[in-house]
This record gives C-alpha cells, structure tokens and sequence, in this order.
C-alpha cells in the first residue's frame, strides 16, 4: 500500500470523477482538507466556472472519499516547524508538507507553489500515480 498526501485540488478532481485512486493506495491530509475543498467549489460555482448543480454534487462526494485527515500534536508541530524552515506567513501550505513527511510516501498536489516548496522537503509524485498499483 502507498500512502498519498494530498492537497484540496487533487481532491476536487477526485471528486469531479476525472481521477480514479487506485484501491491499494491510502490518502491522507491535514484536517483542513475538505473545508478547502468546499472553498475552492463554492468560489467555483460563484464566478461561474461550475453550475450550482454540479458544485453541491462535487461538496457531497468530497465526504464519500476516504481520506485520513490528520490534526493532531506532532503534525501541527512539525508543519510549524517547516513552515519557520521555509519562511512562510503562514501554516497552511505546511501542514500538507508535515502530513507528507509524518504519514505518506509521497505528496500529490495541483498546487504550483506547494509543489515548489515540497522540493527538498518531502518527495512528490504526478497525479496520475494515484491510479497505478
């Protein structure tokens, strides 16, 4: 089994149906991961880029996808941590990198700039490695 961290875009496209995650494979993410998601969606829906039908479909199977979220001690730490390594305003981003390197083989995310700040940090994967055994 391959654990996959992975980030709010990857996710919705979990979602959308236009990825498959093949069944030996386990996602994990930061607790956040659905409140971005529904974020992302509902920004969506409102500038248009998706019908009101079509976001509220997507909001309710983002629950039917089975994802380990992780909000606990260490993680918060260690996303601190990175997030002070890599001089960042925030924790957010960070949070995926901690999750990654406590609890998964690799990071699969959408996200450029998560992609950029993973390099050195943690190991990163395309998309596409979500439906390969």
């Amino acid at each position: 089994m391959t654990r996959y961290a992975i980030d709010p875009d990857v996710l919705l496209r979990i979602a959308s149906g236009s990825v498959d995650v093949h069944p030996g494979h386990q996602l994990v993410a930061p607790g956040s991961l659905r409140s971005q998601a529904e974020a992302r969606l509902y920004l969506a829906a409102q500038r248009g880029e998706l019908d009101r039908a079509t976001a509220l479909e997507r909001l309710e199977r983002l629950s039917e996808i089975k994802v380990r979220l992780l909000n606990d001690r260490v993680s918060r730490s260690v996303a601190w941590k990175i997030a002070e390594e890599l001089g960042l305003e925030s924790t957010e981003q960070a949070e995926f990198l901690a999750v990654t390197r406590l609890q998964a083989d690799a990071l699969v995310a959408l996200d450029a700039k998560l992609v950029s700040l993973a390099a050195g940090v943690v190991p990163t994967a395309k998309l596409d490695a979500l439906a390969r055994a």
